[in-house]
């Protein structure tokens, strides 16, 4: 029973395991789908879908309940200052149900909805974007997410209860040495009679220190009777052999529990492998297709309240002789906070919701709502700071200290950047949505590109090639975006018909622009990462001025807002059109070949003349901890929270 050998894959070997941990299909239609081919479906998102009108009330029954708790129990100062969520406040969130949002009712949870579970999440996370990452890793990715979706009726009746009202869950795919490339995976399960045996190490376990339950993925050797692969289980955290052995600490979310974790000799049930050996990666995958919609929740969160901070702030503080808000410099920083807030939370709810209905593929609008959120909520910061000026990169202690308002701007600034990692980086996000956008082009097109691929397969795919493009490319050349009139219903006292226009224009040059692209690359087009991901970020504007127009033609015909919503759509839209514009003139002029030559140069020394003159404060050790099974040499820091 000795562990597995770390695998030794090549580059090829690492994208055949991601592409067979892919959902191959695609069953239901999906608006960012047809945005990449040209096609702006607009009917798939408008009218903007609703939720039912109970489950609107039981979500705004708990998110009352929640505000009383956040506003009486939580002290988001003191966990920043402590580093460590209270227990008290974790055993509340317990009691009023937190852990159980998204667990049906018959296992004891509350049985909210997508968009509640989002606008549950924004609110803890305003109060402490500590206590918004406790409950959205126990519930958007650890054990509850994945047994909906793939566990057993008698995996569902022995774990959920637990998770809704006692036990914090975690989620353990990435090792010291696996990120983002999950093929070399080392943490093995190696079967024996009833039960695998777990051994390896997981790095960045988020509540993996006071988790009661854990989701880990675990490489399965194959033998005679077992498919092996990449499985994954559910383990209880008390098993023998099992060591949290540091819990970690991060530029921001000061007070999340995160750790390192050590399996020697574990031994889990067969009965708590969920799915099928070899399925692991594609439950990750599919689990993180809603589960990322947590992180786009705690930006909306961030946006709305440095909405709020910049407004009174800027009314407040006087320069040259009138408030700074209207200052032109000042002003153009607000107005980007305002505009984008509501975009980021019309593309939240809008994802959200169809979520619910569950009638469209959301696999590419979930990556797409992360990939935008994390990016924009960073810079909503960013302004917010520089809008503070001196005093937003002042902690709130020393403002508290002198006299002052206790304002955190620095502390949303540092918990705000880890989003652009979490959960798939920007680059890996760029990546994963670039392939499923010309998933269309390569199911007709891929065998003429594969270099496996004999003679006759490609002469096959080359007549397939012909028949799908003679179709689809005469529709590229005209459509609803040149025709004056369309989209009349957005055309209010604010006319946002302008701007759907464009989509449905830009839609098609960005597909004639990826059609062009894979002309001239063809199989090369895989390693042009930066022109993949300028491809991925158009479609993201896109896809964010359709929500935003979609959200405000609802808020119009539904709300008191209407008006409002209208001229911060609008907003938002020509500032997103700005950016779409510069997007495009960098896809064919940039620099990205010289890049590369530079690259070369620095990894070969060419440039180290460059770094004279500097004392480097860095600390001895490797770049990567050894993490080679074995029994645990350190004390365990595990404490569960009863």
């Amino acid at each position: 029973m000795s562990a597995q050998p770390k695998p030794v894959v090549t580059e090829r070997e690492a994208r055949q395991v991601a592409e067979a941990a892919r959902e191959q299909d695609w069953r239901k239609p999906s608006f960012a789908k047809e945005l990449f081919l040209g096609r702006f479906r607009l009917d798939l998102i408008h009218p903007h879908p609703m939720p039912p009108a109970d489950d609107a009330q039981r979500g705004e029954e708990f998110l009352a309940k929640l505000r009383d708790f956040c506003e009486t129990k939580v002290d988001g100062a003191l966990i920043e200052r402590e580093a460590r969520i209270p227990d008290e406040v974790i055993n509340g969130l317990k009691e009023i149900g937190a852990l159980g949002m998204k667990i049906d009712t018959k296992y004891g949870g509350l049985g909210l909805t997508q968009v509640y579970y989002n606008k549950a999440l924004a609110l803890a996370g305003s109060a402490s974007p500590a206590i918004g990452v406790l409950l959205s890793a126990h519930q958007s990715i650890g054990v509850p997410q994945p047994l909906k979706l793939f566990g057993t009726q008698e995996q569902k009746e022995t774990f959920l209860p637990r998770c809704a009202r006692t036990d914090i869950s975690a989620f353990l795919l990435t090792e010291p040495d696996v990120g983002s490339d999950p093929a070399r995976l080392a943490t093995s399960a190696v079967p024996d009679g009833d039960d695998y045996v777990l051994d390896g190490v997981k790095l960045w376990t988020t509540n993996g220190v006071v988790a009661d339950l854990l989701v880990v993925m675990a490489r399965v050797p194959k033998s005679e009777g077992h498919k092996g692969g990449i499985t994954a289980f559910v383990v209880e955290t008390n098993s023998p052999g099992i060591t949290v052995e540091n819990r970690n600490a991060f530029m921001g979310l000061r007070g999340i529990e995160n750790g390192v974790t050590r399996f020697h000799q574990v031994r889990v049930p067969a009965a708590n492998r969920i799915g099928p050996e070899g399925a692991g990666l594609k439950i990750a995958l599919t689990t993180l297709n809603t589960g990322r919609l947590s992180l786009p929740a705690s930006c909306v969160a961030a946006g709305k309240w440095c909405l709020k901070i910049a407004r009174e702030w800027s009314a407040a503080r006087e320069q040259w002789g009138k408030p700074i808000a209207h200052h032109e410099a000042v002003g153009a920083k607000i107005s980007f906070i305002a505009a984008t807030t509501f975009a980021l939370e019309a593309v939240l709810d809008l994802s959200s919701q169809m979520a619910d209905e569950d009638r469209n593929d959301i696999r590419i609008e979930g990556a797409l709502a992360k990939l935008f959120a994390s990016e924009m909520g960073w810079l909503i910061a960013d302004e917010l700071v520089q809008i503070r000026g001196g005093r937003g990169f002042e902690t709130a202690a020393s403002l508290a200290a002198r006299g002052e308002r206790a304002v955190p701007a620095e502390q949303v600034l540092r918990d705000l950047r880890i989003n652009r990692i979490f959960e798939g980086s920007t680059e890996i996000m760029h990546l994963l949505i670039a392939r499923e956008a010309v998933d269309a082009h390569l199911s007709v097109a891929g065998d003429l590109i594969d270099p496996d691929k004999s003679l006759s397969d490609k002469a096959k795919a080359g007549a397939q090639a012909g028949a799908f493009y003679a179709r689809w490319l005469p529709k590229l050349v005209a459509g609803q975006g040149q025709l004056p009139y369309s989209y009349g219903e957005f055309k209010q006292e604010v006319d946002l018909s302008p701007h759907l226009r464009y989509v449905e224009r830009t839609s098609r040059k960005l597909a004639r622009s990826t059609f062009y692209a894979m002309s001239r690359w063809q199989g090369r087009m895989e390693t042009k990462q930066n022109f993949l991901g300028r491809i991925v970020d158009i479609g993201a504007e896109l896809f964010a001025m359709s929500a935003a127009c979609v959200r405000a033609e609802l808020l119009r015909t539904s709300e008191d807002h209407g008006r409002q919503a209208y001229q911060l759509a609008d907003t938002f839209c020509r500032q997103s059109r700005i950016r779409v514009e510069e997007l495009f003139g960098r896809l064919w002029t940039n620099t990205d070949d010289v890049d590369r030559r530079v690259v070369k140069g620095v990894l070969s020394g060419t440039y180290e003349w460059l770094e004279d003159g500097i004392v480097d404060p860095s600390g001895e050790g490797p770049w990567i901890a050894d993490a080679t099974p074995g029994p645990s040499e350190r004390d365990n820091v595990h404490r569960p929270i009863r």
